[in-house]
């Protein structure tokens, strides 16, 4: 089958599919190159309120193709430029992780803001395999997701860890039993889906470290009428409809 990202849009929920079965959905040098455009009209459509990245059948991703490059095509600068991109995504990004997610795969489940993985899953960060100086940007993510010392072990040795492990150092943060997964995010997508993006687009921001912008989120919240839904939906006893979107969806 052809090496691709598919995707679709569903109930408000967008899913990338990263599909490359002869090679445990390894990335090509062309997938690299296209998730930002792709990332970039998902963000840009007022329908989608949440992302989910998975992988085709069994794997979430295995890395990078390297077989996939072409003339002086530098890898690694393709896997940092999607990956930013993916981090910066406005919205929320689940992963959705089963099998391997190993190289670039890893790479991708970092940038996420929160990732689900199904027990059976390996990780690993292996570019000391390769003599490969790994990105500083994706270095820093790592550590922050799972603390310097297990990085360190990450980057350092290049082994792959099962899942219990990936969700004690914090590199993932559900585990579920097989055949529980997608039933799980799809849930927690919907609870995102009714939730004010307003709330959810600062904090994304804040918790990524930006700290410039409370005057901007404070003039949204002034005139998004998110908060008076809100209030008024917790006194009426019904569900809120939060209609506040990303500035450019």
């Amino acid at each position: 089958m052809e090496a691709q990202l598919m995707h679709s849009v569903t109930d408000g929920v967008a899913t990338i599919v990263i599909s490359h079965p002869a090679k445990r959905n390894a990335m090509t040098a062309a997938m690299w190159r296209d998730l930002p455009g792709l990332l970039a009209g998902l963000a840009a459509d007022p329908e989608v309120r949440v992302l989910v990245l998975t992988g085709a059948g069994a794997t979430f991703c295995a890395g990078a193709d390297i077989s996939s490059l072409t003339g002086d095509e530098d890898p690694q600068r393709l896997a940092v430029a999607a990956e930013e991109a993916l981090a910066a995504f406005p919205k929320p990004v689940l992963a959705a992780i089963r099998g391997y997610c190993v190289g670039g795969g890893s790479q991708l489940a970092a940038a996420c803001d929160l990732r689900f993985a199904e027990e059976g899953a390996s990780f690993g960060v292996t570019p000391a395999k390769l003599g490969i100086v790994y990105a500083a940007s994706s270095t820093r993510r790592l550590a922050a997701l799972v603390g310097p010392a297990a990085a360190k072990h990450l980057l350092f040795s290049a082994d792959l860890i099962d899942a219990e492990r990936a969700l004690r150092v914090g590199l993932v943060d559900e585990l579920l039993p097989a055949g529980e997964l997608d039933k799980r995010v799809a849930e927690f997508a919907r609870t995102l889906v009714s939730r004010s993006q307003l709330t959810q687009a600062a904090a994304k921001e804040f918790v990524g470290g930006r700290t410039d912008r409370d005057a901007y989120w404070a003039e949204q919240a002034r005139g998004s009428g998110d908060t008076a839904e809100g209030v008024a939906a917790f006194l009426e006893r019904r569900a809120p409809r939060f209609e506040w979107t990303v500035p450019g969806a």
